[in-house]
C-alpha cells in the first residue's frame, strides 16, 4: 500500500532530510586517507543525535551501525569498522535519520584523495543518473519513467545498473511501497501521485550488474569486483514537480 503524505508531514520529513544532508556534508569534510569507516560512523551518529534525531539504520533488522560505508567494489550495506581509507578509494556513505515520526534517507559516494579516471567517471555518471530520475518524479508520470531515465543515463556512459537492489517509498517507515527500480520502460508501472515520497537511489557498477552478499549477511559487492557507486535522495512528488527533501 502506497501512503501519500500531507503537506505538514512532508515538512516534518524535510527536517529529517536536512539532518541527513548536514551529516553527508560532515562526511565530505572528513573523508581522507587514513580515516577509518568506524570513525565516520561515530561522527555521524553523534551529529544526528545532536540534532534531536536517531540514526535510522542502527538496529534496523539487526544492522549493527549508524551508517553504511561501502568501499570500492562494495555496492551498499558495508558495515563500518577498522578498515582504513586509502588514497584512490571511493566510499559510498548511506545515512538515515528519524525525527518527529519520519525518516530521511540519502547517500553519496566520495573520492578518497586523488582517484582514477574510471572511478571519477563512475561517480559523475551515477550522480547525473540520480538527477535524471528525480526530474521524472512528477504527478502523472509513471514509475517506469524514473527507472528508465536512470538506466538510460547510466548505460550511455558504459556502466550498468544493479537490478537486485532498488529504491523505495519512505515515510514513517524506512522502507515503504513502492519499490523504485533503476531500470525499466517509460510509461510503465504505477502512476505517480502528489504526496508520494520516494528514496531514489541509483546503484551503478563499472562492470556487470550482478552482485552477491558477503558472509556478514549485509555487505553487497559486485560479482566481478568492479567498482560501484551509490547516490540517493529522498524526493517528494509535489504538484509543481519533484521536491528534494535531503538537498
Amino acid at each position: 500500500m502506497i501512503i501519500l503524505k500531507r503537506d505538514e508531514e512532508i515538512e516534518r520529513m524535510r527536517e529529517s532530510g536536512a539532518i541527513v544532508a548536514s551529516a553527508l556534508r560532515l562526511v565530505a569534510e572528513k573523508v581522507a586517507p587514513g580515516v577509518t569507516t568506524e570513525e565516520l560512523d561515530e561522527l555521524i551518529a553523534a551529529h544526528i543525535r545532536s540534532r534531536g534525531a536517531e540514526p535510522s539504520f542502527k538496529g534496523y533488522n539487526g544492522y549493527p551501525a549508524s551508517i553504511c560505508a561501502s568501499i570500492n567494489e562494495e555496492v551498499v550495506h558495508g558495515i563500518p569498522g577498522k578498515r582504513v581509507l586509502k588514497e584512490g578509494d571511493i566510499v559510498g556513505i548511506d545515512v538515515g535519520a528519524y525525527k518527529n515520526g519520519f525518516h530521511g534517507d540519502s547517500a553519496a559516494t566520495f573520492p578518497v584523495g586523488e582517484i582514477g579516471d574510471e572511478a571519477r567517471r563512475l561517480l559523475e555518471a551515477t550522480r547525473a543518473a540520480l538527477y535524471k530520475g528525480i526530474e521524472r518524479a512528477r504527478p502523472g508520470n509513471c514509475l517506469g519513467d524514473i527507472s528508465h531515465a536512470v538506466q538510460s543515463e547510466v548505460e550511455a556512459h558504459g556502466f550498468s545498473v544493479v537490478r537486485k537492489l532498488v529504491g523505495h517509498g519512505i515515510g514513517r517507515n524506512m522502507h515503504e511501497d513502492p519499490q523504485v527500480p533503476n531500470y525499466g520502460s517509460p510509461g510503465k508501472g504505477i502512476r505517480l501521485r502528489e504526496g508520494m515520497v520516494l528514496a531514489i537511489e541509483p546503484m551503478v557498477n563499472a562492470g556487470g550488474p550482478d552482485v552477491r552478499v558477503l558472509e556478514d549477511d549485509w555487505t553487497v559487492v559486485t560479482a566481478d569486483r568492479s567498482l560501484s557507486a551509490h547516490f540517493e535522495h529522498t524526493v517528494a512528488v509535489r504538484k509543481n514537480g519533484p521536491d528534494i527533501l535531503t538537498s
